[in-house]
This record gives C-alpha cells, structure tokens and sequence, in this order.
C-alpha cells in the first residue's frame, strides 16, 4: 500500500459526536496516554465529566480530572475512586484500561514477569471495578468498558503471556457482565488490533529493523495498517453509552479485520 493510499484509508476523526454523555462522570485507569487519553478525549467530546487514573499524569489532558493510582496497590485505587467519586459526585462509567505488554514465548518470561503482568491486566481491573461498584451501582447509567485485544480471540507469535492475561480479560468481562446485570450495570470489552500506541512504538524501536518490523506488523491486518487509539476510543465510548443500553457481554473487535477476515494475497 502506497503512501497516498494509506492515507486516503485513515478515518476522518473531524465529524462532531453527540452529547449522549452530557451529565454522566467516567473514570477512565491509564488515561494519560495511548488509548486511555484517546478515550478520555473521546469521552469529553460528548459531554462527560472524566477522570483518569494513571502511575504518571503528567501527560494528562488539562479538561479531565487527574488523579495518580496504580491499579496493582488496592490502598492506591480506593483512595483514587473515593477521590473522584466525591469531586465528580458519583460514578456512571468505569473504562478499565490500563495494561502492560510482555513479548515471548511461554519459554521466554521469568514467573516474576508472568505475575506482574497478570498484576496490572488481570488483577488491576478486579481492584479498580471492586471499588468503584457501590457508585457504579448507585447510577442509572451504569457501564464499564474493559480493554481487551484481538490477542485474546487469535494466536499472535511472541505474545504468550500477554495473550494470557488479554483471554483473562475477555472471560471476566462475560462474567462480570452475568454478575452485574441484576445491579443495573452493562460490562463489555473492546478488542484492538495492533495499535499505534506507546508500547507498540518502543516494540518496534527495541526491533533490528524498526521499518521492517512495522510494514510486518501493519500487513498482518487485512486493511494494512494499525489501528488507530482514536478508532479504540470511539468503540470504547459506543459500549459505555446510554443509546447502547441493550448491550451488554460483548466482546467488539476493532482490529482491521484482523479476527475474522482472510483475504487472498494481492498478486
């Protein structure tokens, strides 16, 4: 794909989104870069009052409430919900984003690394939602978004563990969504492709040919580019808004195809 096309199929992120969130507070964890600060940008362009949860908010955007917590310290997180809670008034949407990645085979990653990673993915998302149930319940609005990726649903070289800890993710999200029906709170996940992130930009620099290692990455998704943090965001937003009141448990790939299509190769 030429440079000319590869921009001709990137999204027109200029069209204006309804104010379908205007009145609702959403907290969005690793939301000062990638796709949480995507998200939470998404997130006040239609109206929400958002609150972001990182290790490091220095980069965080000066229109959402920013907060330090680290999801692996549940001391962190309660202190950082019960803050944002009474400053914002409540909780009507919780997007469970933060996350590490980890490159290897099962072979390849020390126990320490498998626990840690499993710590942030895992772990992180039963600590932040834990404490964030009991506004969450309290609102009529009530969704969590969690992000997984298309490494939970297809086999990726070289992601073991991260995979692991993404199919974690997309089977708590079916669980959390059984559970929390009764409480008036919809659970789902977003899926992404490969996505021109921070962790994927330091994988490819980290690589013996950065170039190589990105026109690979880029040509494994049948539109033959990453996805961008934006096209997350807009996913992320459609699940936790109110006009999707009836879904709920569902898993939304945003991956170029990247799952479910298997195009020939261009002759």
């Amino acid at each position: 794909m030429s440079a000319a096309e590869s921009a001709a199929n990137q999204p027109d992120h200029s069209i204006q989104p309804a104010q379908d969130f205007a009145g609702l507070r959403a907290i969005v964890t690793g939301g000062a870069s990638g796709i949480g600060a995507a998200a939470a940008a998404e997130l006040v362009s239609r109206g929400a009052a958002v609150a972001i949860i990182d290790r490091d908010v220095s980069t965080a955007a000066d229109n959402v409430l920013a907060i330090t917590g680290d999801v692996t310290d549940d001391r962190s997180i309660r202190a950082a919900i019960d803050a944002i809670s009474g400053r914002l008034g409540g909780i009507d949407i919780l997007v469970n984003n933060a996350g590490i990645g980890a490159a290897g085979t099962v072979a390849d990653n020390a126990d320490e690394e498998w626990m840690k990673v499993f710590d942030v993915n895992v772990f992180g998302i039963v600590r932040v939602t834990r404490a964030a149930l009991p506004s969450l319940k309290a609102s009529a609005n009530a969704a969590i978004v969690n992000t997984c990726s298309v490494a939970a649903t297809a086999g990726l070289p070289q992601r073991a563990l991260y995979s692991s800890t993404k199919g974690a993710v997309l089977s708590l999200t079916m669980a959390m969504a059984a559970d929390h029906l009764p409480d008036g709170i919809r659970v789902n996940c977003v899926n992404p492709g490969t996505a021109a992130t921070p962790w994927v930009n330091r994988l490819l620099s980290a690589a013996p040919d950065p170039a190589a290692e990105a026109a690979a990455l880029a040509a494994r998704q049948p539109m033959g580019r990453l996805v961008s943090a934006e096209e997350v965001a807009v996913a992320i937003a459609y699940l936790a808004s109110p006009r999707a009141s009836s879904t709920t448990g569902v898993s939304l790939p945003v991956d170029g195809g990247m799952q479910n299509l298997r195009l020939r190769p261009k002759s």
